[in-house]
């Protein structure tokens, strides 16, 4: 027998609890009794034949007290163990840390809104496993596919621009390196016309010469759907702050660095996947625990791990039927009777 509960046993002890509160009561009753009712009218109350019904109706209230307190405890019988699989998809952030991402068209900059973002969709992600990789001018694998959603929030919360040795924005050579090194599984292993496997990139979209679009292409053969997530001002562009400089804003050749939102760019990246979107933030907000539900938790799935799991056949049912039992019994027994004057 496999108990369900076993922190309800506690619960037996309403048993005998129940039994003394009987006990407890025919005594003050025929203290009373002893002390205001006349001695023959108490030997006719007291016969054997009501102190008989008096012990079933006690019986049978602590038999059923002790049978909710198993039933409680969810007794199993049956053990056996069957094969489980867990299905659901594989999902990877790639995510622009290069300088261009600290500009303050969003608050309080394009880089740490976007982690905003990614937690909230990380806290509904349900069977999914996810990975992390950041980029600048060379990518980091920063957490591998996982579904331990707490290590990937560590892996989230130390994002910045020191999380890669490299400057710059190679977002081709973080796509090759995403599909290479963190997507591990065979994509035609189950289904091969699955597209079970997602890239979410959060960028600005500035590339210098990386090749991104055939990247994607290149993805989109092993079956993985690129989301993209284009952040910052598309006009005249935003300031970068400046780092270790006595200047607000970085500069070069005497011009302020400005940022702009290649769209056009992170559009072909997404339509040269199967499914790929391109979510067009600019300097809005968006929700990315929605685009979750629209977009992935409603797609195609495949088996990510499998295994055996225990089964029992819950026993409940038949404590809660003996209680039933034993309080049709109880209340069926009546300890007093008419006495005659």
């Amino acid at each position: 027998m496999h108990l369900g509960a076993p922190h309800w046993f506690h619960a037996l002890w309403a048993a005998p609890a129940v039994a003394l509160l009987w006990l407890y009561a025919r005594s003050r009753t025929q203290q009373l009794l002893a002390r205001f009712a006349d001695p023959d009218l108490v030997t006719k109350i007291t016969s054997p034949r009501r102190a008989a019904h008096f012990w079933v109706r006690t019986i049978a209230s602590a038999l059923a007290t002790a049978s909710l307190a198993f039933a409680l405890v969810q007794p199993q019988w049956n053990e056996r163990e069957i094969p489980v699989a867990r299905k659901g998809r594989e999902i990877v952030f790639v995510v622009d840390v290069s300088r261009s991402m600290l500009a303050r068209d969003l608050a309080p900059n394009r880089l740490e809104r976007a982690k905003i973002w990614i937690r909230d969709m990380a806290s509904v992600v349900e069977g999914d496993s996810i990975a992390l990789v950041a980029f600048a001018g060379s990518a980091v694998v920063k957490c591998p596919l996982t579904r331990d959603i707490g290590f990937f929030n560590l892996a989230l919360e130390e994002l910045s621009p020191d999380s890669v040795p490299v400057g710059g924005s190679m977002i081709g050579d973080a796509i090759r390196k995403t599909v290479s090194q963190v997507f591990e599984r065979d994509p035609t292993r189950d289904r091969p016309d699955a597209i079970y496997r997602d890239i979410i990139l959060i960028t600005d979209g500035e590339d210098q010469d990386s090749l991104p679009v055939e990247a994607a292409e290149s993805a989109a053969q092993s079956n993985i759907r690129i989301i993209t997530i284009g952040l910052g001002s598309d006009t005249n562009g935003t300031p970068i702050p400046a780092q270790n400089s006595t200047e607000p804003f970085a500069t070069y050749r005497g011009e302020v660095v400005r940022s702009r939102l290649d769209a056009g760019a992170l559009a072909r990246i997404a339509q040269a996947t199967p499914g790929g979107v391109f979510l067009n933030v600019g300097t809005g907000n968006i929700a990315l625990d929605d685009i979750y539900s629209q977009l992935i938790a409603s797609a195609d799935q495949i088996t990510l791990e499998t295994g055996n799991a225990m089964r029992y056949d819950e026993m409940f049912w038949a404590f809660l039927c003996i209680a039933l039992a034993m309080l049709v019994i109880e209340s069926f027994i009546d300890d007093r009777r008419r006495v005659q004057p």
